[in-house]
């Protein structure tokens, strides 16, 4: 592996003049350079170090972190990095891989080991295909998706920065201690957005990495797929399962993730009546998004507004539309 790296290694330096950043670096002179996989690392990197650190993400813009493989660029970033932050599951086992290549070790921050983790659940309802083993372990790597995690998480980054940046450890711990106090305040409006919810369970024509979202505030969900499932076409008893589960709740809103097609979710709205929304992930932004500014609490905040729309604004489904109706 050694080998192999080292020819890329070779390969980057030539061609790395040539090859753009994926997503904007936060400047800074001499301060840290900062390598993440995903954007809530980048966002919270670039939140917690100000004008003290280079932060870039790796994964372009629109693209799905699940398929993400490493270029040489990308390798050479991150061997010569002050810290190289990622999730730590196995989408991006090739971390591990690269890491453990370097003869000068890399400080990293696994984003998965900053929470208490949890694994996938084969809901009532889901396809999961022959993906699993009946033994198989697999984790929910989308460990972002509770604001309180992400509160845990930068307080990893902040201890690792502060490490690597001891002189600057006070401009660190201030810039964290306000960017915690909005993510306080963004867990705050969601639960008061479900102290007068309705109680219907979310329903998703798609896949959902939202476990630690609807743990973290006791919500009910219903999904096409697991969070990190490669499947693309549900069976007919899944289909037929999640119209009767939106018919029978008075569902009005069937979500969709970014990045996805959502055909699933749109059948789903078609056969029943629904409407549909996109609810983020933020494992990722658009090039849309990047344009206008997104950041994870944008995000997060209109997932939020998305949720309170859905329990409101109803309008009665037709029921007579059947389940075969489905396209």
């Amino acid at each position: 592996m050694k080998k192999f790296i080292c020819i890329f290694a070779v390969f980057a330096i030539i061609t790395l003049c040539f090859s753009g950043c994926n997503l904007p670096e936060k400047q800074s002179g001499d301060g840290l350079n900062i390598i993440t996989t995903v954007f809530p690392a980048y966002d919270f990197a670039r939140n917690i170090c100000g004008d003290n650190a280079t932060v870039t993400q790796l994964l372009p813009p629109g693209a799905e972190a699940h398929t993400y493989e490493p270029a040489a660029k990308d390798i050479v970033k991150i061997q010569n990095c002050d810290l190289f932050i990622f999730v730590g599951g196995e989408s991006d086992a090739w971390a591990d891989k690269i890491l453990s290549s370097f003869d000068t070790p890399v400080k990293d921050l696994r984003m998965m080991e900053c929470v208490n983790v949890l694994e996938e659940e084969l809901k009532e309802g889901m396809d999961a295909g022959n993906e699993r083993g009946s033994e198989e372990k697999e984790y929910d790597e989308h460990v972002w998706t509770s604001p309180l995690n992400a509160i845990k998480i930068c307080e990893a980054i902040r201890d690792a920065v502060c490490e690597a940046d001891p002189d600057n450890r006070d401009i660190y711990t201030e810039n964290c201690e306000k960017y915690v106090a909005e993510l306080t305040s963004l867990d705050n409006d969601f639960k008061e957005l479900f102290k007068s919810y309705s109680g219907k369970p979310l329903i998703f024509g798609d896949r959902f990495p939202l476990r630690y979202f609807v743990e973290e505030y006791g919500l009910d969900y219903y999904a096409a797929f697991p969070g990190c499932s490669a499947q693309t076409e549900p069976s007919a008893a899944t289909l037929a399962f999640l119209t009767d589960k939106i018919r029978s709740e008075n569902i009005k809103t069937v979500f969709y993730i970014e990045f996805s097609n959502h055909t699933i979710a749109d059948s789903l709205a078609n056969a029943t009546g629904a409407k549909t929304a996109q609810f983020n992930t933020c494992h990722n932004i658009s090039q849309e998004d990047l344009a206008n500014g997104a950041t994870y609490i944008s995000l997060m905040r209109d997932n939020l507004r998305v949720i309170k729309e859905s329990d409101s604004n109803l309008s009665e489904s037709p029921e007579s539309i059947g389940t075969d109706d489905i396209a």
